[in-house]
């Protein structure tokens, strides 16, 4: 099969332009990709494929501010809106398939996903899954995920250089040959500098993840309400999702099942993607396509190790 990528645009709040790529069979159920904060859509490439190829339409969105999506005309990239752009995402989707969409989100668009769906009366989804993010979160990894994104203000000379940055963050993981995927995630600027893709207003005094919640209490009612099939997916290696953190939530959601990715770090999607992708393909495929068992009732946790 042969992926054919589509640019497809929605409304955001404040009428920011969101823009994504969509793959797959169009009357198919769809999945929204949502990646994390300094990312683009462009992380959830080799995902979105595995998902078309299993029956899925597969919809990954920049973020605002991020990629080739409008920056917040009033600099505004608190998670209320974030969560909003998220809502007007899921309901554009289901006024076109009569069907909610599923909603995957990374770090950010996970903490989006799940407030998005607190917020809306009724049903925005129809499933969620939180890629190593949940109610708690390590201080120490979000001081080092902020510290990163801050490291290059000036930007870098070449792809190169911007791949060594990269390759200090992640010293776990080996450096790819083919740096065409970072490229996409970089601005070549009139300077002649290549900065990262982001408004430089998102991360400007982002050192606390809970400090853009003017609720911080409310991530966790909002796990606490989930009636819909969730999965959690942290990377073993994550130094922003604990083991405990992850047992935290599946206390607060006891339906949720839980896949603990071994060899990734917080990029579980890009560090273990053949691993990553399977356990959310045969999640969805049992708890959405087929309509498996509640998740009340039996087992409900599952580990995935490669």
């Amino acid at each position: 099969m042969t992926e054919e990528r589509q640019t497809i645009e929605f409304e955001g709040e404040e009428g920011v332009r969101l823009v994504g790529d969509a793959v797959g069979d169009p009357s198919a159920p769809s999945v929204v990709l949502l990646h994390g904060g300094g990312q683009t859509r462009h992380s959830w490439r080799e995902t979105a494929n595995a998902l078309a190829r299993a029956g899925w339409y597969a919809v990954s969105v920049d973020l605002r501010g991020h990629g080739d999506s409008d920056w917040s005309p009033t600099s505004d990239y608190r998670h209320e809106r974030f969560s909003g752009d998220v809502i007007a995402i899921a309901k554009s989707l289901a006024k076109r398939f009569d069907v909610p969409p599923v909603l995957v989100g990374a770090s950010l668009g996970g903490i989006s996903s799940l407030l998005a769906i607190h917020r809306h009366p009724g049903e925005l989804a129809r499933a969620l899954v939180l890629v190593d993010i949940a109610t708690r979160m390590e201080v120490e990894g979000a001081a080092r995920i902020i510290s990163f994104m801050e490291s290059s203000p000036d930007g870098f000379a070449s792809v190169e250089e911007a791949a060594e940055s990269v390759a200090a963050y992640n010293p776990h993981l080996p450096r790819p040959k083919n740096l065409s995927g970072l490229e996409r995630n970089l601005r070549l600027r009139e300077d002649g500098r290549y900065r990262w893709h982001w408004d430089p207003a998102f991360i400007e005094g982002r050192h606390q993840s809970e400090e853009h919640l003017s609720d911080p209490n409310m991530l966790e009612r909002a796990a606490r309400s989930l009636t819909l099939p969730t999965l959690l997916v942290r990377g073993r290696l994550s130094d922003l999702l604990s083991e405990e953190g992850a047992q935290v939530f599946l206390e607060q959601v006891p339906h949720a099942r839980f896949a603990d990715v071994s060899g990734a770090g917080h990029m579980v999607a890009g560090d273990k993607n053949d691993a990553f992708t399977s356990a959310v393909t045969d999640f969805l495929k049992e708890q959405v396509l087929s309509r498996g068992p509640s998740p009340n009732s039996g087992e409900a946790r599952s580990q995935i190790s490669q």
